[in-house]
């Protein structure tokens, strides 16, 4: 069952001395965070409503409501935020949120497990699904139509179509390895 909360940001590090924070945003447009507004703290004891937010580089400074001070914001530092699934988009077809990815079965085209997604990354070229595998080293897969042709998230899994190799490069079988 897809999670209620999404993961939509997490701040960062003051920026000034009024109150301002620099934000990761992991939506598609950074300043929705302002119309999803007001945001949860991960424990759901807080609410912050965004008042005003602008992107510099890949972060967006926000001014949170009741946030005056440098000292205030320090204190947010590393608060991830999430907001009522029921507040954002249905995912239009082919799209996913990485929260529904998270935690499927990854097997390969013709059945065989390979683990399970613990992660989707990026590290600019694309998204890649981070794939933990018992007694190996994760894999990341290229998050693509080519290699990644099904996504069951009723299912809960995802048919993966490596290339020949992607799977065995740096993969080690820890008891091959002690022994």
């Amino acid at each position: 069952m897809p999670p209620a909360r999404i993961h939509v940001a997490t701040i960062g590090a003051p920026h000034g001395v009024r109150g301002e924070l620099r934000v990761k945003p992991f939506t598609e447009d950074p300043l929705a965070l302002k119309t999803y507004s007001p945001l949860e703290t991960e424990d759901g004891k807080q609410s912050l409503a965004v008042t005003a937010a602008r992107v510099q580089g890949h972060m967006v400074v926000a001014k949170f409501d009741g946030i005056t001070d440098r000292d205030r914001a320090a204190a947010l530092t590393n608060t991830k935020l999430y907001v009522p699934r029921s507040r954002l988009p249905k995912a239009a077809q082919g799209e996913y949120y990485h929260t529904d990815l998270i935690g499927l079965r990854a097997e390969t085209t013709g059945g065989e497990t390979i683990g399970e997604i613990v992660a989707v990354q990026n590290f600019g070229a694309g998204d890649l699904l981070e794939i933990a595998r018992e007694g190996r080293d994760t894999a990341l897969v290229p998050f693509t139509a080519e290699f990644v042709p099904e996504i069951d998230i009723d299912g809960g899994r995802a048919r993966i179509a490596p290339p020949e190799g992607l799977l065995d490069d740096g993969a080690k079988n820890l008891d091959e390895e002690r022994g």
